[in-house]
């Protein structure tokens, strides 16, 4: 009599991109095309612009985020008012309308420097995003980074982190506050998923956020 072997856990998330692979890879390709084309194209307002969807989705939804881009507009990021951009969050119900739209304001100064800044190793990017810019953590700066065409950064956000974990990849789940040396780690761990499956960090995200929510956002 013999046995069936019984699948890793690992394997099986393996096993589920690969079929989701069959069905949406043209759709994640079209999406980080998108992506490409606002790093290499856009100007400085369309990065700012994505700059801001990242501050204003951090514990927020990410629907939420892409409606409020469409609303304010990258000129909008730009150039409106505190009070101006509070009533536009309020409009599309963000639950931290003021305190993002301070970070937002604040953050003005790095209009004009951001081309320059991708220009940079990844590594010192994001660091420096994390260090220098109101409302960006690791998970938000890579969820930039990624957002403007760049592949090899993992957004470890939670429903991301749960996938992983009920798939037996990491152990747990660890608290908010990332710092670097634990950002890595992790990241460091996704990249052996992302080596399986054949696709960088950044499409890999999108496969399973799909899994997560049956969309492909950003």
């Amino acid at each position: 009599m013999t046995h069936s072997k019984i699948a890793k856990p690992s394997d099986l998330l393996v096993n589920k991109i690969e079929k989701l692979k069959l069905t949406i890879k043209d759709e994640v390709e079209r999406r980080f095309e998108e992506f490409k084309e606002i790093g290499q194209n856009g100007d400085e307002l369309d990065l700012f612009c994505e700059l801001s969807f990242c501050i204003l989705t951090a514990n927020w939804r990410a629907k939420g985020g892409i409606k409020a881009q469409k609303i304010i507009t990258k000129e909008g990021f730009a150039y409106y008012s505190e009070k101006q951009l509070i009533s536009k969050l309020r409009e599309v119900g963000h639950r931290f309308s003021n305190t993002r739209s301070r970070y937002i304001v604040e953050n003005r100064w790095i209009i004009g420097r951001l081309k320059n800044l991708l220009q940079k190793d990844i590594s010192e990017s994001r660091r420096f995003l994390v260090e220098n810019i109101k409302g960006i953590g690791w998970k938000e700066a890579s969820h930039f980074l990624r957002n403007v065409g760049r592949e090899d950064v993992a957004i470890l956000d939670k429903h991301i982190m749960r996938i992983i974990k009920n798939y037996n990849l990491v152990k747990e789940i660890p608290k908010p506050s990332w710092t670097e040396k634990k950002y890595t780690k992790f990241e460091k761990e996704l990249r052996v998923l992302s080596k399986m499956v054949g696709e960088p960090l950044g499409k890999l995200d999108l496969y399973l956020w799909y899994m997560e929510t049956g969309q492909i956002d950003k």
